[in-house]
């Protein structure tokens, strides 16, 4: 069995402590070689300045492919394209291209007045400039605003159309789950590489809650499993094992590559790929 790539996600950090914690997980996972790592926005565009530094702070020290989130949430059309030629001068030419969440409390997405109306049109503007590899979102079980599944491929097949290259799931707990997307995907005449997206649980209870809020489902042998690792505190070595399985089983299905969601936290990220057979490439070293 080939060893898949690997890309991992990471947030912005908002105070100074976070800042070591963000270095420390790039340093961490820098030497497993990923193709890229990714760097969130807050919701509502919260951390858009932030979000710029870390990407660029990443790209200049570490050497590693660095992808922006860039959402369409609280800006001009023009603030947001000014903002991916910012990161296009500073070498970073990879965008997650994603419509956003509005701030919390906020209710429903609004475009803003002159803004993008939806990821779609976002995408359409940063292909037709020619300066960007463009990844999109996807979700592998229904978008809560979603009528139904296929009204989620829909909505994919257009971003693709616009010009992304790749897209990035939605986090699950069974490999079925993906890959019979990825079969309605095919059969909708979508044939960019799909990447599931992998959330190590490091928080039992945020993940319950993270799930429910995005449609995740989860299933009951893993939730009562889980229950009973945080009684027992022993979730770190569940969590391990059964992330580690779902990517096993997707592997054998013939999927090359995984993105993980660290939560700026690397060890079971870390674990995980080192129990996948996926270990420090030779002539790498942690960034120092």
């Amino acid at each position: 069995m080939s060893r898949p790539a690997v890309s991992f996600e990471f947030f912005p950090p908002r105070n100074l402590e976070a800042s070591f914690r963000l270095w420390d997980c790039v340093t961490a996972l820098a030497p497993l070689d990923p193709a890229f790592v990714s760097v969130t926005y807050g919701a509502g565009g919260t951390t858009r300045a932030i979000t710029h530094e870390a990407v660029a702070a990443i790209r200049r020290t570490s050497g590693l492919r660095v992808a922006a989130h860039l959402t369409c949430v609280a800006a001009t059309a023009a603030e947001t394209l000014a903002i991916a030629d910012a990161y296009a001068d500073a070498g970073v030419t990879d965008i997650v291209a994603l419509r956003g969440d509005p701030p919390r409390g906020a209710g429903a997405f609004q475009p803003h007045p002159d803004g993008f109306a939806d990821s779609t049109a976002l995408v359409a503007a940063l292909a037709t400039s020619g300066r960007f590899t463009i990844r999109v979102g996807a979700y592998p079980e229904r978008h809560p605003e979603a009528a139904d599944q296929r009204q989620d491929i829909d909505h994919l097949k257009r971003k693709i159309d616009a010009g992304a290259s790749a897209a990035i799931t939605q986090f699950f707990f069974r490999a079925e789950t993906f890959l019979r997307f990825r079969d309605a995907c095919a059969d909708a005449g979508i044939t960019v590489p799909i990447i599931p997206g992998i959330l190590p649980v490091e928080n039992w209870q945020g993940t319950r809650r993270f799930a429910a809020a995005c449609g995740a489902s989860i299933p009951p042998a893993i939730a009562r499993a889980f229950d009973r690792a945080e009684a027992g505190g022993s979730t770190d070595l569940l969590a391990t094992a059964v992330a580690t399985q779902l990517c096993d089983n997707l592997i054998a299905e013939g999927v090359g590559q995984l993105h993980f969601y660290t939560l700026n936290r690397p060890d079971l990220s870390r674990d995980i790929c080192h129990a996948l057979g996926i270990t420090p490439k030779a002539g790498l070293r942690e960034v120092a």
